[in-house]
């Protein structure tokens, strides 16, 4: 308990899923937590289930005025950021051959210049912090490709590169700010449950195959916490998957 006491947190795509699981398990370690989100009943529902120790704001991670009242609202209430978890996306299928100019840029836009924004807001706020920890939630899509994700498949590999520039580019200036990214596979969660129709499908189900590529929210969450927490304080740059050895499996 307590691994993250003291420390100021903003996730993203709070609301739900993996997002809002992350804001959970930091919280009760100790964060105080920021949640932001686009979906404002269900943001402000998970930020009131923690309590007074979290802050919900409307945000379109896209928005660089938006970014910037995030980091604004975030200093005025906690005084200070010491991490941030990069958490939300839209995931869209479609392949090389079926994905249009306007899918293409929508999911860049969001995906893409969404984690740009926030780390390189981040940065300067936890710059006067003394420091900090960026996570930021790629996917195995971004390591090895997956051929009806294109432009998703794309934006992750972009959020995967940026997270080693960002890593490099703060170990050189001396900012203590470390800087990796979270690589799932199949992820239980709404946004995924989507694609199969809707369809929620227990854990417990999914688990009792050891083959099993949909992990739950909360696998993620331990690592979101092991990276946002001091205990990781020489990892920077990391590619970390979560994925059951699918990507390594070649199936």
């Amino acid at each position: 308990m307590n691994r993250m006491q003291g420390k100021v947190c903003i996730v993203t795509g709070a609301a739900s899923g993996i997002g809002r699981e992350d804001a959970k398990l930091l919280a009760a370690e100790g964060a105080r937590v920021v949640l932001t989100d686009l979906n404002e009943e269900a943001g402000r529902a998970a930020a009131a289930e923690i309590g007074d120790n979290a802050l919900f704001i409307r945000h379109d991670i896209a928005s660089e005025d938006d970014w910037k009242q995030v980091i604004k609202l975030t200093l005025e209430r906690f005084g200070r950021l010491d991490v941030l978890v990069n958490n939300a996306a839209i995931l869209a299928m479609a392949n090389i051959e079926d994905t249009s100019l306007e899918l293409w840029r929508k999911v860049q836009t969001i995906n893409g210049d969404g984690y740009f924004l926030g780390c390189k807001h981040a940065i300067a706020a936890m710059k006067d912090s003394g420091g900090g920890s960026i996570v930021n939630m790629s996917s195995v899509a971004a390591l090895g490709g997956m051929a009806e994700f294109c432009a998703y498949s794309a934006s992750k590999g972009a959020v995967a590169a940026l997270t080693r520039s960002i890593a490099i580019h703060c170990k050189n200036h001396g900012y203590r700010i470390r800087c990796n990214s979270v690589h799932p596979d199949g992820v239980n969660t709404p946004m995924t449950q989507a694609l199969a129709g809707g369809q929620a499908i227990p854990q417990d189900v999914l688990d009792a195959d050891p083959k099993n590529r949909m992990c739950a929210p909360r696998d993620i969450a331990n690592v979101v916490l092991f990276l946002a927490s001091d205990e990781s304080r020489f990892i920077n740059g990391a590619e970390i998957r979560v994925d059951n050895a699918q990507l390594i499996g070649g199936v």
